[in-house]
This record gives C-alpha cells, structure tokens and sequence, in this order.
C-alpha cells in the first residue's frame, strides 16, 4: 500500500517539475506541499509499525553503552532501507545517510535509545522484566523516559523519507543515539562521544532536530522555545574528611556528619540569597548524603553529593564558586577539611532562534495553530546540547497524556509508572519528517 500510494503522488510531482522547473517559486511550494501530504499519509499508514517497534524496545531496555540489541534493530532496518549505515559509534550508536536525489543541503534528525535502572511497575502486557548488573547492583531496566518511542519514531522517519528519496532535495542525516542519560562511571559516552567520532562529518549538517515525548501536555500538543530551554546540569561531590572517634565522645574527634548537616544547610541559601531568580532560575540539590557504619561511632568521613542546575554562565560560575566557598568555609570553622569536586556537566540546551522561527510554523501544521504552545524553562537537561554547540538546532517536547487522564495526574518520566498515549507516536513521525523536508526544501531555493 505504501509503495503505490509514494508511486502514485511521484508521479505526480514529476509532472509538476516538468511543467514549472525546478526553479519556480510555485513549484517549491507545490512540491513542499505535496511531499507533506504524503508524509501524512505514509504515517497513518505505517502507525502499526511504529507501535509495534516501540512495544518491541520498550520491552526489551537497554541501559547507557548497552543498547546492542536496540542498535542491531536500528541498523538492521536502515540497511533493509538501502541507507548508508554505519555502527559502533560511541559504542553502540547508528547512523543512517540518505541522500535524496536532488541537490541540496545537509540536515540531521536525532533520537536517544538508552533505558534507565528503574523496575517497571505500569502493568502493560508488554512491559520490562529485565534485570542487569548497574555500578555492582542487580536492577530493573526500563524506558521510564520515552527513548523507546523515540527510537521508533525515528525508525518510522526513515521508511516514509526513503520512499520519498527521489524528491529530496538534499541529505537527510539520521543519528541513533547511546547514552543520552549519561555513560556508567569511567566511561565515555552520550552525544559529546559521537561528536568525537564524526557523527557531524562526511557529509555535515546544518541544522538537527530532536523531540521528547512527556506526560507533561496531553497528546496533540506541542512546546517549543528560541534560546535557553533547558538547564546546564553539573554534579557535585564534596567530601568532608573529620577524626573518627567514640560515640560517647564526639568531643575527642571532629564529626563530619555534622559538618555536612551545616553544608547542606548553608548551601541552600546560595539560590535564595545570591541569585537573582526574576532574571532566570537556578537549583543547588543534594541528593546523596553518606557517613559511618554504626551507631556508636563518629566517622573519619563523609560524602556528599548533588546537582546544580542553572540557564546562564555567569550564574553557573557565581553558584560554583559560592559551592566551593562556603563547603570548605564551613569546614575549616568546624575544624574539618573539606574537598569539593564539581564537574563541567551538560551544558544549557538551547535552540537556535531562526530555526525555531521556522520549526514554529510546521508544528502548527502538524499539531494546530492552537495546540504549540510556548515551553517553560525546564530544569531537567540533555546532552543534546552538545549537538546544538556544534549547529544550529532544536528541541521540541510532543504531548504523550492520554486525554482522558487529567494533568494533576501526569506521570513524570523517570518513573516507574511512566507511560506515553501511542498516538503521539504518528504526530511525532510527521512533525520530525516535516521538519526534515521543510528545511531542506526550503535551504535549496
């Protein structure tokens, strides 16, 4: 059925190219047109195949720098797509090159395939059981962040544009991602590592676009923003280093788990009192607090650990600095010494603002002039933003809440009971391929 109806509308559109040239004004907007009417129609058409790799991923998750299985089923079917494909990228990502054959520029479309160490509790008939060793511990593995249907998305992306090859004017760059939830400890990974290996060379995109599903809006919405969208994320660990002594004694030693009660204290006073939170928003979290092994005696140690999340570089460096100051100012009044280790982390997620001007409007198309809406700053962060230091790109969330479920009742990602609306699948293989035939359309003129 697929194969006729792409037959049919070439046809078609060759008629069109012959009658006004490739030149016309009139035909690149006939063309864009026609070729968008057939990216809506090929996405109904293959929506049961898209659910149906989705279901397959979903479950069978694959933790950060293990995704074989996902990036076997990914190059597998862009090779039975006739593509250029390469593997083994930053361990385990794919990439696929279409070239159209037209003459044109060069876009990427990207999609992450990495699940998380979390013990699926959705109920779905075909929900994860799979467990791993993660960092020395047995867990549960599940796609709590919607990187399955990404996958699939992508994957349905690249069977409607290669029927379409022969209407393209230009490449089209479809880049599978390992990592995107960052490497295990010691290890590379993620987009700074696919970078490194040349996912953005041979032939080199302008631009890139990439979509995360979300209970956040309900199915048939979507969010976008021009600049800062989500927040640079730094992880920071602190370590107090006190005397150990007897329990019955604490004056004979120096207790670093008091010190670290004054730390986490005094750090949550770096937002409140030192950032200006009306210009733009900023998070000091600890999230790990860990000292002694018995009751009755105070520790040599202890550790902390914790996130910092911030939109701006002047404020990211004042929020360190202050971090280190008063971590290791506390400490020397305490009498303890005090080791703060911050690292350079994601950086801010920030979409380009031409091209989110033109996103804007084929979204509209795909979704409804009412239905895109302006995204809040996010404090979450992906390294997608790696990809945007490098070109110009953006980043758009797609409504996955079920209609009828109410938006007090969204599941956030990351939990057990993470869930998306399968429709959302067919709009995000439109909206993506849209954008892909848009630009590149629109860059040949």
């Amino acid at each position: 059925m697929i194969n006729r109806l792409f037959r049919r509308r070439t046809a078609h559109i060759v008629g069109i190219t012959v009658f006004l040239g490739l030149a016309s004004p009139s035909f690149a907007t006939a063309a864009i047109e026609e070729l968008l009417a057939q990216i809506d129609e090929a996405a109904e058409q293959i929506e049961a195949d898209v659910i149906d790799w989705r279901r397959d991923i979903h479950q069978h998750p694959e933790l950060s720098n293990r995704e074989f299985r996902t990036g076997a089923l990914v190059a597998e079917h862009l090779s039975n797509l006739g593509m250029e494909v390469t593997t083994g990228i930053a361990h385990t990502g794919v990439i696929g090159v279409l070239r159209g054959s037209l003459p044109g520029p060069v876009v990427a479309l990207r999609a992450d395939m990495d699940a998380l160490p979390v013990v699926e509790q959705t109920g779905l008939p075909f929900a994860s059981t799979v467990t791993t060793d993660y960092n020395g511990k047995e867990v549960g593995v599940m796609h709590a962040c919607g990187h399955d249907a990404h996958t699939a998305i992508l994957m349905g992306v690249a069977s409607i544009l290669t029927e379409l090859q022969e209407q393209i004017p230009g490449t089209i760059k479809f880049i599978f991602q390992p990592a995107e939830e960052g490497p295990p400890p010691g290890e590379d990974g993620g987009a700074p590592m696919m970078i490194d290996e040349g996912a953005l060379l041979n032939p080199e995109p302008g631009a890139i676009f990439a979509l995360h599903v979300g209970q956040g809006t309900a199915v048939g919405y979507a969010e976008l923003r021009a600049g800062p969208m989500m927040a640079a994320s730094q992880t920071m660990r602190i370590t107090i280093k006190g005397r150990q002594t007897h329990g019955a004694s604490p004056w004979s030693g120096i207790d670093p788990i008091a010190v670290g009660a004054q730390i986490v204290s005094a750090l949550q006073t770096i937002v409140s009192r030192n950032v200006d939170i009306t210009e733009l928003p900023a998070v000091v979290t600890i999230g790990t607090f860990d000292a002694g092994t018995r009751h009755n005696i105070v520790p040599a140690e202890a550790r902390l650990t914790g996130t910092i999340r911030t939109f701006d570089p002047e404020i990211k460096a004042k929020i360190n600095d202050r971090v280190r100051e008063i971590a290791t100012g506390v400490g020397a009044a305490m009498g303890a010494e005090v080791q703060v280790e911050i690292d350079p982390g994601l950086p801010v997620t920030s979409n380009d603002g031409a091209l989110t001007e033109f996103a804007r409007p084929v979204l509209q198309r795909v979704y409804g002039a009412e239905r895109v809406f302006q995204s809040p700053l996010i404090t979450g962060a992906e390294d997608f933003a790696f990809f945007q230091q490098e070109i110009p790109g953006v980043y758009y969330f797609v409504g996955a809440r079920s209609p009828n479920v109410p938006s007090a009742d969204a599941v956030p990602n990351h939990s057990p009971f993470f869930t998306i609306d399968e429709a959302a699948l067919t709009l995000g293989v439109r909206s993506l391929a849209s954008l892909a035939i848009e630009y590149l359309a629109h860059k040949a003129q």
